[in-house]
């Protein structure tokens, strides 16, 4: 399938990272056998004080998570979209992530991770009438929520690395928009971000707008962070030129960033399909980050 890509690089990294050679800080590539039937998602529930009472989050534990006790992992926030709910990227109709996590930790892809699937609504519940807010706003401080104390939750929780180079979050159209709003107010927490068929501006104003905000970050936050965009060619609901102008952005700021139009539309097919191309570009940066840092 052919597909056009855009690549904007604007730091020093290595050029070639070997598969073959694993990082200390990583955990052990599982066998064929163990990722077939230790992968395992699950649904669980916290106490949230920001958003006053129970939340909930989809987790799935890497294979190995049970038999390697001594072993820290990296985190991956996968947001869901607009009408939607914690579990839509793992629902077979819909996101299927098991099947890309196999795939990927199959062909040495992806580090084995921790996945987070949060809950992108707010106090509204989700309706087909409204989007979830990924803002603080007055439905809820989502952005907190998810940003900050459900970070603060899954390191309490699990074994986790506690460097933000080894924490990515991403999400499909206004879960897209979600991770890159949330990600940039907590790159504390978070310094791999990716975007399918996301948006960039927010109509709640600037601070909430990735396209203005993210002209605000220190420089060194900006030469820290790395970020994936793609597009369905056919996507009218967003449209190509909001990720491409957003592309170009952070080419300006300096910004490492890779930017990709492939064939397709806003749909399900389109983003289980490249959930693998973001995952695969977030596992690439866990493992160069795991050689600087060792």
């Amino acid at each position: 399938m052919s597909y056009h890509c855009i690549k904007n690089v604007q730091a020093q990294i290595p050029q070639q990272v070997h598969q073959e050679k694993q990082a200390s800080l990583l955990p052990p590539q599982p066998s064929t056998s163990d990722i077939i039937t230790q992968i395992i998602y699950k649904t669980e529930i916290y106490n949230s004080k920001i958003m006053g009472g129970s939340r909930t989050y989809g987790v799935a534990l890497p294979p190995g998570y049970q038999q390697n006790l001594n072993q820290r992992y990296p985190v991956i926030f996968l947001l869901h979209g607009g009408h939607g709910n914690l579990n839509d990227w793992f629902e077979k109709k819909k996101g299927n992530a098991l099947e890309v996590l196999q795939q990927l930790y199959t062909a040495d892809k992806l580090p084995p991770s921790i996945v987070i699937t949060p809950d992108g609504n707010d106090k509204r519940g989700s309706s087909p009438y409204w989007d979830p807010e990924y803002i603080d706003g007055p439905n809820g401080k989502v952005s907190t929520a998810i940003g900050d104390e459900l970070v603060k939750v899954v390191q309490s929780r699990y074994r986790t690395l506690p460097n933000p180079n080894f924490w990515a979050m991403g999400g499909l159209s206004s879960g897209g928009w979600g991770a890159m709003n949330v990600g940039l107010h907590y790159l504390n927490h978070f310094a791999i971000l990716f975007s399918h068929s996301g948006y960039f501006q927010d109509k709640s104003g600037p601070q909430n707008s990735p396209m203005t905000y993210i002209k605000t970050i220190s420089p060194q936050a900006k030469k820290r962070l790395r970020i994936y965009l793609d597009i369905g060619v056919a996507d009218t609901e967003v449209g190509v030129d909001e990720s491409q102008k957003f592309s170009q952005l952070l080419s300006t700021e300096k910004i490492y960033n890779m930017f990709y139009q492939f064939p397709g539309g806003h749909t399900w097919d389109y983003w289980h399909e490249h959930l693998s191309d973001s995952l695969t570009f977030v596992g690439r940066q866990f493992r160069i980050s795991a050689i600087i840092h060792r």
